[in-house]
Parts: C-alpha cells; structure tokens; sequence
C-alpha cells in the first residue's frame, strides 16, 4: 500500500513553495490582485504536483539505473498510482481553475498543463526541453494575470521563465556532471542579467513638490522602493555562488545543488517581480517562503 509520505516525494511537495508567487506575481503586474488570487495559486500547485508525478512516471525506466531511490524505481509507487495521481491532480487543477477564473483562466490552463505534460513525455530529453520548461513558468504567471490587464504582465512571465530557462539546463545534467564550464557560465551571466532586470525602474512619487520643483520623497517611500532591488539581490547571491561553485567543480553533487537553490530561490524572484509592480508587503511575504523551502529541501529533495 501507497504511504502519504511516499506520495509526498514523488510529487515533490515543499518545492511547490515556489509556485504560488507566479501567479502572485502576474496578478500584481496586471492589477488583478482578488479574492480568486488564492485559488488560482491553489490550481497552479496542484498542476506542479501533477507534472512531477507525471515526470516520475515517464522516467520510471531511466531512473531504475540512474535514480533507483526515487518512489517509482524503489517499489514505493506503483507506476499506475504514480500516472493516476498526475491525471487526477491535473483535472483537479482545470477545474479550480476554470471554477476561479472563469474562461479566461481556463483558457491559460489547459495549455499550461497540456505544456507541462508535453514536456514529461516528449519534449524533457530534447533540445527544446529548457525552452518548453521555461513555458510552463511563464504561463504560470499568466494565470495569475487573467483577471486584469495580462498584457501588462508579460515583463514578469519572461523573467520567471529565463530564471526556469536557466535551471532547467543545469538540471539536465544532475546525474553525470558539466563536462565543460561553458553551460554553468552561460546560466551564471543569465542570472545577473535577471537581477538586474527584476526589479525595474523606481516608481514615481506622487508626494508634495519641493522647493526646487522636484517631488518630494519620504523616507518610508525611499525605504520601500529599495525592496525589489533587495530582493533580487538576494535571488542573485544565493543562486548565483550556487553555480559559482558548478563553475568552480561541475560534479554533479555541485550541480543538484545548483538546481535545488535555483527551484528554492524562485520565491525571491517572485517577490521582488510582486513588490516592483507596487505590492512590497505582498512581495515580502512571497519571498519568505524561500528560507522555509530551503528547509523542508533537507527533508524531500526538489529535484
């Protein structure tokens, strides 16, 4: 019989901590911050959830020689519970969805999870596969956009998505190591050019003007402005030292490390993308879930 523990790492859980600030993020960016924000979060979790069983499914042969301690290759799982949990938690995602957001969400769903299981089962071994990975990121935030002005939410789905870009080519190497530099260089350079572009430009005062014919910035605003710089500073610094010592030693210890800061350090991203869009309590709270996935990482691994 299944244990819940067992369910538990083969979808991955605590790694979906870095999942609800997508659809935060886009909802902040296209002004559609609601009531339906929670549960459009919910159904987005319940597609990662899906697309990590379904990913254990279609490398249940792979994994027997490379991974056999995962639930499938281990005999924890059966593969037919493991496919049925994939297809029962994506119909449960749609339909929280579609239940949250009307048409215009399920018009972002079901391609995002037809995305996500495309990439379990054809596209992951590809060339394509980072990019196809990276759509999935990115359609995730659109998700969060559907209630407002999605358009304006564009910025945010492509810097979510070059992030996963990023850590889905590391990831491909996790078991037999970089055999060159150049890859980990490549993701090192694209993710400070992320940093540098999370956290916009600083917003316009609306305060008194001053005596010069300026506007007058309080030392609260001036404090506030500097949280999504903050923030993708320390997206920056975690991440990056991560692939700084992939560069320095490409074993594939040091480059599941890499992949596992890149998955627990999204939420920072992702609150500094919220707080540039003018939610910066909201931003704060989205990154605080980075330390708490740090620790539950120690617990059932990310990757």
């Amino acid at each position: 019989m299944t244990r819940l523990a067992d369910l538990v790492e083969l979808v991955r859980a605590p790694a979906a901590l870095s999942v609800p600030g997508d659809v935060v993020a886009g909802g902040a960016a296209a002004g559609a911050l609601d009531r339906r924000t929670p549960a459009l979060a919910g159904a987005s979790v319940l597609l990662y959830w899906a697309g990590m069983a379904a990913n254990d499914w279609a490398d249940r042969r792979l994994d027997a020689v490379e991974r056999p301690e995962r639930p499938i290759p281990s005999g924890r799982v059966r593969p037919a519970v493991a496919l049925g949990v994939a297809a029962g938690l994506t119909a449960a995602g749609l339909a929280v969805a579609t239940a949250a957001g009307g048409r215009r969400a399920a018009a972002v769903a079901f391609p995002l999870a037809a995305t996500i299981w495309g990439y379990d089962l054809r596209a992951k071994d590809t060339a394509a596969g980072p990019a196809v990975m990276a759509a999935c990121r990115g359609l995730d935030v659109l998700l969060g956009a559907t209630g407002g002005r999605a358009a304006r939410a564009l910025p945010a789905a492509l810097t979510v998505a070059a992030h996963t870009w990023t850590v889905t080519a590391l990831s491909r190497r996790e078991v037999t190591g970089m055999p060159d530099r150049r890859l980990p260089g490549l993701t090192l350079a694209g993710t400070a050019l992320i940093a540098v572009a999370a956290p916009g430009r600083p917003p316009v005062s609306s305060g008194a003007p001053s005596s010069t014919g300026g506007v007058k910035r309080g030392p609260f605003l001036q404090l506030g402005a500097l949280v999504p710089a903050v923030l993708a500073a320390g997206y920056a610094a975690r991440y990056g030292r991560a692939q700084a010592r992939v560069l320095a030693d490409p074993a594939p210890a040091r480059v599941r490390a890499a992949v596992g800061a890149g998955i627990t350090g999204l939420p920072a991203l992702q609150g500094a993308l919220t707080a540039r869009a003018g939610a910066r309590l909201l931003g704060l709270a989205v990154a605080g879930a980075a330390p708490l996935g740090r620790r539950l990482a120690r617990l059932v691994s990310p990757t």
